[in-house]
C-alpha cells in the first residue's frame, strides 16, 4: 500500500454533542470517561473513526451505542484539531450535534458509559476541549433555530404552545412575551391544533398541537427570522 512520505500520523475521532429536552429544561448527555487520561471525568460521547467508515457513519454508530437510537436529527458541526487538544496523540475530532426528546420511545441509555442528562445551566468541567464543542454547538443551534424550525426535534409528537415557549426560552436564555410568541409560532402554519388539552399545568388547560410534517419538510424556511430580535417577542 502506497503512503505519502514525510507526513505525520494523525488519528481521527468523532464526538457527539447530544442535547435533550424534558419539557422543562435543556440538557446535555454526558458520560464518565472510562480510561486514562482524564479517567472518570465528564466527557462527551465519542470514539475513533474506523478504517472503512465515513464521519457520519461513525457518529451514527457512536450515538446508537449510547442511546439505542437510529435515524435521529444529527448535523456535522466543526472539526476540532488543535495540535495538543488530546495529550496522548495528535487527534482531530469531527463533532456532530443531535437533538432528542428525552422521553421518546426507543431511547435506552447503555449502562456501559454511566451516562447522565445534565442541565445545560449546571454543566460540570469537561475533558479536553469538550466545553468549547458544546458552546460552538449551542451557538449553531441558536443561529439555525431563528430561521428553521429544528427545535421541534426536541419535542414529543404532541405539545402545547407553553411547552414550545419554555423550549425556546431555554435555548436562547431569554423570556418571550406569551402573546407575541403564540402569534408568531401559529403564523408559520406548521402546527395542527388538536382537540385535547394538557390540564396538568393549569385549570383551563392548553390545547395540544402537532407538527405538520408535510409542511415542515416542504417549507423548512417558514421560521425565517423567527427570533431575529428576541426582545420583541
Amino acid at each position: 500500500m502506497k503512503r505519502y512520505s514525510g507526513q505525520t500520523r494523525m488519528l481521527v475521532a468523532t464526538d457527539c454533542i447530544i442535547f435533550g429536552f424534558d419539557g422543562q429544561e435543556l440538557k446535555l448527555l454526558l458520560i464518565k470517561r472510562g480510561f486514562e487520561p482524564e479517567k472518570n471525568k465528564w466527557s462527551l460521547m465519542g470514539g475513533f473513526v474506523r478504517e472503512n467508515e465515513g464521519f457520519e457513519t461513525a457518529a451514527a454508530r457512536i450515538l446508537h451505542s449510547l442511546t439505542g437510537l437510529k435515524d435521529v436529527y444529527m448535523e456535522q458541526l466543526y472539526a476540532f484539531g488543535e495540535p495538543h487538544r488530546d495529550p496522548v496523540e495528535r487527534t482531530v475530532s469531527i463533532a456532530y450535534f443531535t437533538l432528542l426528546d428525552i422521553h421518546q420511545s426507543g431511547l435506552q441509555l447503555s449502562n456501559d458509559f454511566h451516562a447522565e442528562w445534565i442541565p445545560l445551566r449546571k454543566l460540570p468541567a469537561l475533558i479536553f476541549d469538550h466545553r468549547r464543542m458544546v458552546q460552538t454547538a449551542l451557538d449553531r443551534i441558536r443561529y439555525k433555530a431563528a430561521i428553521h424550525p429544528l427545535l421541534f426535534e426536541l419535542l414529543p409528537p404532541k405539545f402545547t404552545i407553553p411547552q414550545l415557549q419554555i423550549l425556546y426560552e431555554a435555548v436562547y436564555d431569554v423570556i418571550f412575551d406569551k402573546r407575541n410568541f403564540s402569534r408568531k409560532v401559529l403564523s408559520t402554519g406548521l402546527l395542527i391544533k388538536q382537540k385535547d388539552k394538557d390540564k396538568l399545568s393549569s385549570r383551563r388547560g392548553a390545547f395540544y398541537y402537532k407538527l405538520d410534517k408535510r409542511r415542515y419538510n416542504a417549507k423548512f424556511n417558514a421560521f425565517l427570522n423567527f427570533v431575529a430580535d428576541p426582545g420583541k417577542l
